[in-house]
């Protein structure tokens, strides 16, 4: 009797880690992001990475340069960094920053002046979550966590043990400070993606990739 309810137990430990695994918090409006109060949540991305956007009609052509801000690491109240380091923090601000820039820079060269035709970037970094070691790249193997990740797949959402990254992003025309656009996005790599289980910044890291390409498609 022992032994099995030992095992019963071990089964009940087992699938409370799974499903503390597969719990993912949802970005919120940030109070302490400008634009929050001015961002509606986002009905038409089908995607569900964007939860709150603001938007005017805006001709991405007009703008022939742009200034990317350093990203700002978020210390409101309603910040949602899941067991990250202060260390970590500043490594992804660093790799957000490099990444973004790689990527506006690609449609728009980065420059620090102001002038007509200059867009203003500024990016906010408000939340992650990291992998859990083993645990990440083994769910996608296991009877419990194999079956699970293949529907998170097909659904493009997010996998078991696996983390992910919240940010903001704020568009401004650089020299009448004016609002063009602002979201508030979550990103987090394809569940059956196996690199990006391996290390505990390694999710949130693609995650910030897809968000600096998602970037540039808006700005063509």
């Amino acid at each position: 009797m022992s032994a099995l309810t030992n095992g019963y137990s071990l089964a009940a430990l087992i699938s409370l880690a799974f499903l503390t695994g597969c719990a993912s918090t949802q970005p919120v409006p940030y109070t302490g992001v400008t634009s929050s109060s001015r961002m509606k949540p986002d009905t038409q991305d089908e995607s569900g990475h964007i939860s709150y956007r603001y938007s005017i009609p805006t001709d991405w052509n007009k703008y022939s340069r742009a200034i990317l801000d350093p990203v700002v690491i978020y210390q409101g109240s309603d910040a949602q960094f899941d067991d990250v380091s202060a260390e970590q923090k500043q490594a992804l601000a660093d790799y957000m920053h490099q990444a973004f820039g790689k990527s506006v820079g690609q449609h728009f060269p980065l420059t620090q002046t102001k002038m007509p035709g200059t867009l203003r970037i500024r990016l906010t970094l408000t939340g992650a979550e990291t992998t859990t070691p083993v645990l990440g790249t083994f769910s996608r193997f296991d009877l419990m966590g194999g079956p699970y990740n293949i529907v998170q797949s097909v659904r493009g959402k997010q996998g078991s043990f696996t983390g992910s990254v919240s940010y903001a992003v704020e568009i401004y025309d650089a020299t009448s400070d004016q609002l063009l656009s602002a979201y508030i996005a979550k990103q987090y790599p394809n569940s059956l993606n196996i690199g990006a289980s391996w290390g505990a910044l390694s999710a949130a890291e693609t995650g910030l990739d897809i968000g600096a390409e998602q970037l540039q498609e808006q700005l063509k």
